[in-house]
C-alpha cells in the first residue's frame, strides 16, 4: 500500500513549519519505504541521475542563450538560421564537454513561426544535447511567450522528448500569469553526499504575450510571488541540509533585473570586458513599463541565496560583459547570443558563456569566459569577492 500526500503534508508541516508548498507535485512512497528522510522529500528528481562534480572535483557549466528557432518557416533563411545555430551546439558540445548545460531563454521566437510546429521546434534545440547525453535544464524568454506558443507548452515538450532535462515547473500561483518555470536543480560534491555543494536557481521572467485568441502583452519580470517562494525554499534547505553557507548557487534567468541597467555607466574594458554594444533601456531589463515591480524577486533573491556566485541574463545579444550590482554586492553576467536567430550583428560573432568550478567548495572562486564557435575566447574573468570591487 502507497502513503501518499496526506502523511507527506504533516511531514512537511513538522520539518519546514508548514511550509509546504515546495514540492512541483505529490508523490508516492515507494512500498518498501517505511520512512522519508528530509533529503528525499527534497529531492525533485528521483528518477534522473544524480548530478555531481567530476572525480577532479572540477564543474563546467556551458549556457546557450537566444537560440531564436523558427524564425521565417515559409522562406530559405529562417530554416538556415536552424540549421547553423545546431552546427554551433554541436561544435560547442564536442569542444566544451560541459557537465551541464543551460538555455537560458528565447529558444523560439514564438510570434514568427506557426502554431503548428512550434513545439516540435524544441526537439531539434535538444537533439545535439540528447545525442551527446548532457543533462540540461531550460529558462524562458518573452520570446517563448507569443500568440503561436507558451513557457509551459515548450516545458512540458522538452520534458517528453528529453531525458535529461531537468526543466520543472514551479508550484500552483508561484510564478504568476505565464511564469511557471521556477525551479532549482541541486548538484552533488558526489552521488553518496547527503547534501548537494552546488545550487542551480531558474527563474522566469515572463514577457511577451500571452496565447490567442485574446492575446496581450505578459508582464515582462519574475513575479512577486517567486519572492516567498524563494524563501520557503531556502528555508526547507537548511532544515534538510544545513546551514545556506555550506553550499553555492549560481541564478538564472532570461531577461535582467531592473537594477543591472545602471551598471552600465560605469563600465571599465579592463574590470568589465566582454561586447558591450546594447544600450541597456526601456525593454532591455525586467520591469521595463514602471519601476519597482521586480524589486520583491531582486530583494529575496540576494537576501535568501547565500554564496549567490553569479546572476546571469541573455536577452540584450550585443552584451558579455559582467560587473558588480554595489547595492545587493552580487555579480552579474551577459551570456553569449548563441543562436543565428533574433537580431544582430555578425560582426558580434556566436557563441556562449562557459562557468567552470575549480573546485566544490562554495566559497572558491569561480572562472567564467565567452567562447565563440570557431573556438576564439575572451572576456575571461574570475568571480570572487575581489571581483568588482
Amino acid at each position: 500500500m502507497s502513503f501518499r500526500s496526506p502523511w507527506l503534508t504533516f511531514i512537511l508541516g513538522v520539518l519546514i513549519g508548514e511550509q509546504v508548498c515546495i514540492l512541483a507535485a505529490p508523490f508516492a512512497v515507494p512500498k518498501d519505504q517505511t520512512r522519508v528522510s528530509v533529503q528525499d522529500v527534497l529531492n525533485p528528481y528521483p528518477g534522473k541521475p544524480r548530478l555531481t562534480f567530476k572525480k577532479d572535483g572540477t564543474f563546467k557549466v556551458t549556457v546557450f542563450s537566444d537560440l531564436h528557432f523558427g524564425e521565417n518557416p515559409w522562406d530559405s533563411w529562417g530554416p538556415q538560421q536552424d540549421v547553423d545555430s545546431l552546427a554551433l551546439m554541436n561544435t560547442v558540445l564536442a569542444d566544451e564537454k560541459p557537465d551541464f548545460v543551460v538555455i537560458n531563454g528565447d529558444l523560439i521566437t514564438g510570434e514568427n513561426t506557426f502554431r503548428e510546429n512550434s513545439t516540435t521546434l524544441v526537439d531539434e534545440i535538444v537533439g545535439p544535447l540528447n545525442k551527446a547525453k548532457i543533462p540540461f535544464s531550460s529558462t524562458h524568454g518573452n520570446h517563448d511567450n507569443q500568440a503561436n506558443i507558451t513557457h509551459e507548452e515548450e516545458i512540458q515538450r522538452e520534458l517528453k522528448v528529453a531525458p535529461l532535462s531537468y526543466t520543472r515547473m514551479a508550484p500552483r500561483g508561484v510564478g504568476g500569469v505565464e511564469g511557471p518555470g521556477n525551479y532549482w536543480v541541486p548538484i552533488f560534491r558526489d552521488a553518496q553526499d547527503r547534501a548537494p555543494i552546488l545550487v542551480l536557481w531558474f527563474f522566469d521572467s515572463r514577457g511577451g504575450f500571452s496565447p490567442n485568441p485574446d492575446s496581450e502583452p505578459l508582464p515582462d519580470w519574475v513575479d512577486e510571488s517567486v519572492a516567498a517562494w524563494i524563501q520557503s525554499e531556502s528555508l526547507a534547505m537548511e532544515k534538510a541540509w544545513g546551514p545556506a553557507e555550506s553550499r553555492a548557487a549560481v541564478a538564472f534567468v532570461h531577461i535582467p533585473p531592473h537594477a543591472i541597467e545602471v551598471l552600465q555607466n560605469s563600465l571599465d574594458p579592463n574590470k568589465n570586458p566582454g561586447l558591450n554594444a546594447d544600450l541597456l533601456g526601456s525593454g532591455s531589463v525586467q520591469d521595463s513599463s514602471a519601476e519597482g515591480n521586480d524589486q520583491p524577486f531582486w530583494d529575496s533573491l540576494n537576501g535568501n541565496i547565500k554564496n549567490l556566485h553569479a546572476v546571469i541574463s541573455g536577452h540584450d545579444h550585443g552584451n558579455e560583459w559582467c560587473a558588480r550590482e554595489p547595492t545587493k554586492d552580487v555579480i552579474f553576467c551577459f551570456d553569449k547570443h548563441s543562436g543565428y536567430g533574433g537580431y544582430g550583428d555578425a560582426s558580434w560573432g556566436y557563441g556562449v558563456r562557459n562557468l567552470f568550478f575549480h573546485t566544490p567548495d562554495p566559497r572558491a572562486s569561480v572562472e567564467t569566459w565567452i567562447r565563440l564557435q570557431a573556438g576564439e575566447t575572451r572576456a575571461r574573468v574570475m568571480l570572487d569577492d575581489t571581483y568588482g570591487r
